[in-house]
């Protein structure tokens, strides 16, 4: 079958409908003087009088029985041979816009002195024409059409129109068979070299100058007489089956036999009708980013059935009679009642302070009011619950966890409900970090608000600001329109990465990584932003003391990171194997020119507390990835090797997000006195393409099993030998792989990370072990079946085997684990809020759902007792995963088969 190709309607959605208007063809009857004594009218036509008179025709575009459009005439010409327009009508709708139905309605209009009598107009219907824009196949009719036209009728365009294009042929008696095989005859002979016109036309006929016109002339007497035999014909059929009631003008109509030649556009491919897809019903103004898809909308109406209706949904009594429909409400997919809210703001318009102040809940409200404000950041507060808040809102100033959900009661769009609550944000007891961050959220654009939060922030010193200054950044995009020049989150920031170098240099490389995203998933203004951003950070920076150095230090930090930029891309796109790589690279460091050797003291992008002097030329190589990433050792001010693997044609925004969380975390429960001994290793993106990470000097899972004859305790035994100990292996450093081992179950399967086997599971000679390559977050896994958490039959082996007390004591480190960080499940839930309009690739998946993911991960709502009973179940269902041994199987064949 050969291949068939067409285009949508819906795609010529900058095309207007046009159509070329040929000729009018024809054989007119001379108007018997009988008529003319009965309708006086009829003698000062122009056609009548002249039969190359001045007719003029209209198009217009008409569907489902109305027209769509304006009428589009054509320009005044004069005809002295034959009635010839050859003109091109646009008329105004594009073809995406045209329904399946839509008709071409085309009318030639006469001249008369007197008016008509029904329309009062000197123009009176010559003949008319309606011809459907898609056939029966729903595809756009193109090139040359010949259409009948209706004399003395405008061309309706109605769906069952009296004025068609083509008149399908009428069922003959049999006394005018042999009478008119001759005519029918002549009549598809025309047709058929109107179809070879139309294919020459077309480009599947070539052209011959000299013979086409010899062969048009001889088209054009057989069109000729094929006309006035046809018109006989209609004559003879007209006669015998004529009505008494016919007029004799009309009759005449009748008989005379006209068609007009029109020319519609021709396409490459045939264009298929195609219905434009509207979002469905209801309507909602629940307020959701342009790319989001997930519109949650209250449920469906109940339905209340009636007496005598079976409430199966059948019908009335009858299955047979009909099934009974749900009609969906489409203000209950309204985010709020517009009735409600004007109610609510004539209410609070109304009340006074000083009765409010004096206001006390009762025991059950009060149980209520505790209720509202132990919702988390995601869930949603009904409108009594942000009545009832507002209502005692100066009884709850004491409690600083019900600042959010105050502000949440209060429409900040009212400038007089907005003027209330204003002052009060000043004497409401001083939240928390976490809330701070919550109403720097995309759903607070109110200034007020936002500075609010600031303020709180300004209280954080450096270390800690450092831990949320990512999501800071991202926060900048959720500023309202118009407060990008005056935005308290943005001088605030300055001023405070202008006043510390650690914090300007990661304030400075994550701005310039936004900046330079030109994907489509970056707005332009949200490039701007930030650009503007940067540059009101150097013109701060330069006021300081250290600024013009610190300025300096920047610029050299971009050029040491290009020049690096460059050697990879060579190494990474150059030919030759590993050895030969290896031996190109080594070649770039040691060249003069690159000025790598050793230069003046810079601190590290990656960690600026470290001033690096150069690179170990000798002391660097190239890893077995797809993407040949470099591993470089720094010479350190202090004589010492600082490796770093930097990495080119891959965005390490992700991995930089989870290794943030990771740090976070950490200190989190560092704060309970909990050190499972994590590892998050230093990383920095350092453009879209580019980026560092710390070198933790470790060997894979896979790589310690296969050396140590499938066996990760022989590893540790090794490692750190102690024969008095149990197992063989020294106390500090299996307290130190138990621990991590639990820390990182619980942080990977909180954060949903996928793609889990052996080689991208590391374990240092210490005993620390750690994940790396963050590639699917949140849920997502290339891997079907994979379990939540990754708890191979390897790391168990490590710690003795599932019957050791060792085991015993991973599993209770990770409850623990788990358990403290649920308790910070709202600062963690607001991190990843702030993080919804970054592009990463797989929060751009889902972006609002990435942050319930998260959620669902902390079983917020169940009990500590069911929550640990439930924990229990999924550590043992992930160490007896059969699916966690089959993914390693499947990943180590498919390395066995790339090398």
């Amino acid at each position: 079958m050969e291949a068939f190709s067409f285009a949508h309607s819906s795609d010529l959605n900058d095309l207007e409908v046009h159509v070329r208007i040929d000729r009018l063809d024809g054989h007119q009857k001379p108007v018997p003087y009988s008529v003319l004594l009965k309708r006086p009218d009829l003698r000062h036509r122009a056609s009548i009088i002249n039969p190359h008179s001045e007719l003029y025709i209209t198009a217009q575009i008409w569907a489902d029985s109305k027209p769509l459009t304006v009428p589009v005439q054509t320009a005044y010409k004069s005809f002295k041979n034959a009635r010839i327009w050859n003109e091109w009508l646009s008329l105004p709708v594009t073809y995406s816009n045209l329904p399946a139905t839509a008709q071409l309605a085309i009318t030639i209009w006469d001249l008369s002195p007197a008016e008509d009598i029904e329309s009062s107009l000197h123009a009176v219907p010559f003949g008319g024409t309606t011809i459907p824009i898609f056939d029966k196949d729903n595809t756009l009719q193109k090139g040359r059409q010949r259409c009948r036209i209706h004399r003395f009728k405008a061309a309706d365009g109605l769906s069952s129109t009296t004025t068609p294009w083509v008149i399908p042929p009428v069922r003959k008696s049999r006394r005018n068979v042999e009478s008119e095989g001759t005519v029918d005859e002549q009549v598809a002979e025309m047709q058929r070299l109107e179809e070879l016109l139309k294919g020459q036309e077309m480009g599947d006929i070539p052209q011959n100058a000299w013979l086409d016109g010899l062969v048009f002339k001889k088209m054009m007497k057989i069109r000729n007489e094929a006309l006035k035999a046809e018109a006989a014909s209609q004559s003879r059929q007209t006669n015998s089956n004529s009505n008494e009631n016919v007029s004799k003008s009309e009759d005449d109509g009748r008989n005379e036999l006209f068609y007009i030649d029109i020319e519609l556009p021709r396409f490459d491919h045939a264009i298929v009708f195609t219905d434009v897809e509207y979002a469905p019903p209801p309507v909602s103004d629940i307020d959701l980013p342009s790319d989001s898809l997930d519109v949650r909308l209250r449920p469906p109406p109940e339905v209340s059935f009636g007496p005598g209706i079976n409430v199966s949904g059948n019908g009335y009594g009858d299955p047979d009679a009909g099934r009974l429909v749900r009609i969906y409400d489409p203000e209950l997919g309204r985010k709020s009642n517009p009735a409600e809210n004007k109610h609510r703001e004539l209410m609070r318009s109304q009340q006074t302070d000083s009765l409010d102040r004096d206001r006390k809940p009762n025991v059950h409200v009060r149980d209520l009011l505790n209720f509202i404000i132990a919702k988390g950041p995601l869930q949603e507060i009904t409108s009594n619950e942000r009545e009832r808040i507002w209502k005692f809102r100066y009884y709850l100033l004491r409690d600083k966890k019900a600042l959010t959900k105050f502000v949440k009661s209060v429409n900040w769009r009212a400038p007089r409900e907005a003027r209330q609550a204003a002052p009060l944000l000043e004497k409401w007891a001083e939240i928390d970090v976490d809330d701070a961050l919550e109403l720097l959220g995309p759903q607070f654009d109110h200034p007020v608000v936002r500075s609010y939060a600031v303020e709180r922030l300004k209280k954080a010193d450096d270390d800690e600001l450092l831990l949320y200054l990512l999501q800071l950044v991202q926060a900048l995009k959720y500023e309202a329109p118009g407060e990008g020049d005056d935005s308290s989150l943005a001088r605030f920031l300055i001023t405070r990465a202008a006043n510390s170098f650690t914090l300007g240099n990661f304030f400075h490389w994550y701005l310039m990584v936004e900046i330079s995203d030109f994907s489509t998933d970056q707005a332009p203004e949200h490039r701007s932003l930030f650009a503007k951003v940067e540059y009101d950070f150097m013109v701060q920076l330069e006021e300081t003391p250290e600024g013009v150095k610190t300025r300096n230090t920047f610029l050299r930090q971009g050029e040491l990171l290009t020049v690096l930029a460059k050697i990879s891309k060579d190494v990474r796109f150059g030919g030759g194997d590993r050895v030969t790589k290896v031996a190109r690279l080594k070649k770039s460091l040691s060249d003069p020119n690159n000025k790598l050797i050793s230069f003046d003291p810079l601190p590290l992008p990656l960690d600026p507390s470290v001033m690096i002097t150069g690179i170990y030329p000798e002391d660097c190589a190239v890893l077995k990835s797809s993407l040949l990433p470099m591993v470089l050792n720094f010479r350190t001010s202090t004589n010492t090797k600082y490796p770093i693997i930097f990495k080119t044609g891959d965005d390490l925004r992700q991995d930089q997000l989870v290794i943030q969380i990771i740090t976070l975390m950490d200190r989190l429960l560092r704060k309970e006195n909990l050190d499972l001994k994590l590892t998050p290793y230093r990383i920095l993106a350092t453009s879209t393409s580019a980026g560092a990470f710390q070198f933790i000097p470790s060997m894979s899972l896979a790589a310690a099993v296969s050396k140590y004859k499938g066996s990760l305790l022989a590893y540790l035994r090794a490692n750190n030998p102690d024969d008095t100990a149990p197992l063989g292996v020294r106390k500090e450093a299996m307290d130190t792989y138990i621990k991590s081992c639990a820390g990182y179950c619980v942080i990977t399967y909180l954060l949903g990370v996928g793609d889990r086997h052996l080689d991208n599971l590391l374990i240092s000679p210490s005993g620390h072990f750690f994940h790396v390559d963050f590639g699917y977050i949140l849920g997502r896994d290339p891997k079907p079946f994979a379990p939540q958490m990754k708890l191979c039959r390897e790391m168990i082996e490590g710690m003795g085997g599932a019957q050791h007390p060792n085991y015993i004591a991973f599993k209770s480190y990770s409850f623990t684990a788990w358990s403290t960080l649920r308790k910070s499940a709202n600062l963690l839930l607001n991190l990843f809020a702030l993080m919804q309009g970054a592009n990463i690739p797989d929060i751009k998946v889902e972006r609002e759902g990435s942050v319930r993911k998260v959620q669902e991960r902390m079983w917020l709502e169940r009990a500590e007792e069911d929550a640990a009973r439930e924990w229990d179940r999924l550590v043992e269902e992930s160490g007896g995963s059969w699916t966690a041994g089959a993914i390693d199987w499947m990943h180590d064949f498919m390395q066995y088969w790339k090398k």
